[in-house]
C-alpha cells in the first residue's frame, strides 16, 4: 500500500473500518460456500429439496450480507475519496495562487487547467477504488486460505505455493505498466499544452495563413498521444491474461487433487465442493486489483503530480497577521535578492526600498532587467532568497502571506478572459457583487460603449469558444474586475506592452482613474507612464541602480537618463 496515502487525513480510520467490514465479508463468503455446498452434496446424496431448504436460505442471508457490505465499503470509500479530492483541489488551487503567473507559465496553463479539473477526478477515482481494493486483497485471501487448510492441507499449499507466482507476474508487469503510464500522463500533459495553446493562439494562426500548416503539429502530436496509449494498454491486456492464466492453473490443479480425493475416497464430497468454490474467490480480489491497478494509474499519477507542486517551495513562511494598508501604512525591504537555484544569473540583488501610504511606484528597466521578477516578490509569487522586509514595523521573511495577497489586485500583459458571460468575467474575483455595483465599475473602466454593442451585453458570452474581444477590452475588463474588489494595492505587470500606442493612449485615463488613492507598483519598458509616477524605480541586470521622481532622475543624467534619451520604446 502506498504510504502518502495513510498520511490522508481520515484513512487510517476508513483504513479500520474497512477492515473490519472485509473480515465479516470474507466470514460470509465462507459461510455462503459451506452452506451451498452442503445443500449440493445433500442433494447428489440423494436428499429431497425440503430437506436443503434451510441450507438454501443460509447461503442466500451469506451472500446478502456479502453484497451489502460490499456496497457499504463502497459508500465509505466514495465518501472518503470525495471529502480527500475537495480538499487536494482546494489547497492545490491556494497553492497555485501562492506560486503566481510564474509558476503557471514554467508548468504550462494547460497542463495545469488539466489537472485542477481532470486530474482531481481521476486521482478521486483512483482512491474510490484503491482502499477497497487492496483491504480486499490483503485479508480475504488469507482468511480463505486459513479455512482451506483447515479443510485440506494439500490443497491450502496449492493455493499458496501459487499466490507468489502470481504476485510476481503482477510486480513485473505492474512496473512495465507504470513505466508505459508515466509515458502516456507525459504524453496527455503535452497534448493537453498544445491543445490550450492551439486554441487560443487560433485566430493568429488564421490571420497568419498557418493554421493549415499547423495541422501537421496537431496530428503528431495526436498521434504520439496513440501510441503510448495502444503501448500501456497492451501491457494492461498482457497483465490481464497472465493473471488469468496463473489463477486458472491453480485453480484447476486443486480440482484435480480433490478429483483423486474424492475417487480413492479420502475426501468427502462436501469438503471438496466448499474448496472448489472458496478457490475462484480466494484469487477475485488479486485479479480485482491487478484490473483496478491499470484502471487507475492515471490517477496514481495526478496524485503524484499534485503532491510535487504541494512541496514545491516548502519553505514558504508561516501565515502571519498584517494589519490591512492604510495611508499610514510603511513599507521597507532592505537587501532583498532573488536567486534561481537552476540558473548562474541571479533575478534580483540587494534590493533597497523604502515607501509609506499611497503612492504611484514605476518600474523601469531595459527586457530583463527584473521588472517581472520584483513585481513578482511584492505579489507574494516568489519567495526572496534574503533580505528583510518589514510592513508597518512588521518583519516578514516573504510577502507570500494571505493577508498581504488579500490587499493586492494583480493585472498582467495578458489577463485571462474565461469562457463566460461578460459579466461573471468581471465579478470573477467578487462573485457575490451586484450588478449595480458591476455596472459602476463598468462605467468607470470604459467598457459600457462595448457591452452596449454586444448582442445580449453584460450576459454575451465571451473567451475561448465564445466571441473574441481585443487585447485592450480585455484590459479593461481586468482594470473593471479591480474597480470591483477596490484593494488598496495594485501590481502591473507590463499590461499594455502587447497593446498599439492608440488603444494604450484610450486606455491611460481610466487607468490612472483606478490609481487614485491607492499603492501601485506600475512595471513597464514603456517611458512615458513615468511621467505619471510619484516613485521610479530604475533596474538593471537585477539591481536597483537609481530611485527617485522623472525630473530628479532626469538631472542625475544616470541610466534613467539615458534611457529617456534613447527614447526606448517610444517617446515621452
Amino acid at each position: 500500500m502506498d504510504r502518502k496515502m495513510i498520511s490522508y487525513q481520515g484513512a487510517k480510520m476508513v483504513l479500520s473500518l474497512l477492515a473490519i467490514l472485509t473480515a465479516i465479508q470474507a466470514a460470509a463468503i465462507i459461510t455462503q460456500a459451506y452452506f451451498l455446498a452442503q445443500a449440493i452434496s445433500s442433494l447428489f446424496g440423494g436428499d429431497l429439496f425440503l430437506n436443503v431448504i434451510k441450507d438454501l436460505l443460509i447461503f442466500l442471508v451469506a451472500l446478502f450480507v456479502r453484497q451489502v457490505l460490499t456496497v457499504v465499503k463502497k459508500n465509505i470509500a466514495y465518501d472518503f475519496a470525495a471529502k480527500t479530492s475537495k480538499s487536494f483541489r482546494e489547497i492545490l488551487l491556494e497553492k497555485i495562487f501562492q506560486l503566481g503567473p510564474r509558476f503557471t507559465r514554467e508548468e504550462g496553463s494547460g497542463q495545469t487547467v488539466t489537472l485542477v479539473m481532470e486530474g482531481i477526478m481521476k486521482f478521486r477515482r483512483y482512491l474510490e477504488l484503491y482502499f477497497p481494493k487492496m483491504i480486499n486483497a490483503a485479508l480475504i485471501p488469507g482468511i480463505l486460505v486459513l479455512y482451506i487448510f483447515f479443510e485440506n492441507v494439500r490443497s491450502g499449499l496449492i493455493l499458496v505455493l501459487t499466490f507468489p507466482i502470481v504476485m510476481i507476474f503482477m510486480i513485473l508487469l505492474g512496473k512495465a505498466a507504470k513505466s508505459k503510464a508515466d509515458s502516456q500522463y507525459e504524453s496527455y500533459q503535452m497534448l493537453s499544452n498544445h491543445f490550450v495553446d492551439s486554441l487560443r493562439g487560433l485566430e493568429t494562426l488564421k490571420y497568419l495563413g498557418l493554421s493549415v500548416h499547423h495541422i501537421e503539429k496537431i496530428a503528431w502530436v495526436s498521434e504520439q498521444y496513440r501510441k503510448t496509449t495502444i503501448a500501456t494498454l497492451r501491457i494492461a491486456f498482457l497483465s490481464s491474461f497472465a493473471l488469468d492464466f496463473f489463477t486458472m492453473l491453480s485453480i484447476a490443479t486443486v480440482a484435480v487433487f480433490l478429483g483423486l480425493g474424492l475417487i480413492n475416497g479420502s475426501m468427502e464430497l462436501h469438503a471438496a465442493l466448499t474448496i472448489l468454490i472458496l478457490a475462484p474467490e480466494y484469487f477475485l480480489p488479486i485479479k480485482e486489483v491487478g484490473a483496478d491497478y491499470h484502471a487507475t494509474l492515471d490517477g496514481k499519477n495526478a496524485g503524484n503530480k499534485i503532491q510535487e507542486i504541494l512541496n514545491l517551495d516548502s519553505s514558504l513562511p508561516k501565515q502571519e497577521t498584517l494589519a490591512p494598508w492604510e495611508s499610514a501604512s510603511t513599507f521597507t525591504v532592505s537587501g532583498m535578492s532573488v536567486r534561481y537555484s537552476n540558473e548562474e544569473k541571479t533575478g534580483l540583488s540587494d534590493i533597497q526600498l523604502s515607501l509609506s501610504g499611497s503612492k504611484r511606484i514605476g518600474i523601469i528597466g531595459a527586457s530583463g532587467s527584473g521588472k517581472s521578477t520584483l513585481i513578482d516578490v511584492l505579489s507574494g509569487f516568489l519567495t526572496p532568497s534574503s533580505g528583510e522586509i518589514l510592513i508597518s514595523g512588521k518583519m516578514v521573511t516573504s510577502l507570500c502571506q494571505q493577508d498581504w495577497q488579500n490587499q493586492i489586485t494583480y493585472i498582467p500583459q495578458q489577463p485571462y478572459i474565461f469562457h463566460d458571460t461578460v459579466l461573471n468575467n468581471i465579478r470573477f474575483y467578487h462573485p457575490e457583487a451586484t450588478f449595480e455595483e458591476v455596472e459602476a465599475a463598468m462605467e468607470k473602466s470604459g467598457l459600457k460603449t462595448m457591452i452596449d454593442e454586444l448582442p445580449q451585453g453584460l450576459e454575451t458570452q465571451i473567451g475561448e469558444g465564445g466571441r473574441m474581444i481585443s487585447g485592450g477590452q480585455e484590459q479593461r475588463i481586468a482594470i473593471a474586475r479591480s474597480f470591483l474588489g477596490n484593494t488598496p494595492i495594485i501590481m502591473f505587470d507590463e499590461p499594455t506592452a502587447h497593446l498599439d500606442i492608440e488603444t494604450e493612449a484610450e486606455l491611460k485615463e481610466t487607468m490612472l482613474q483606478l490609481f487614485e488613492g491607492k499603492l501601485v507598483f506600475f512595471a513597464t519598458h514603456r517611458l512615458h507612464w513615468m511621467l505619471e509616477m510619484d516613485q521610479i524605480l530604475v533596474l538593471d541586470h537585477g539591481e536597483l541602480v537609481e530611485t527617485g521622481t522623472h525630473d530628479e532622475l532626469l538631472a542625475k543624467r544616470g541610466y534613467y537618463y539615458q534611457l529617456v534619451s534613447s527614447k526606448m520604446e517610444g517617446n515621452l
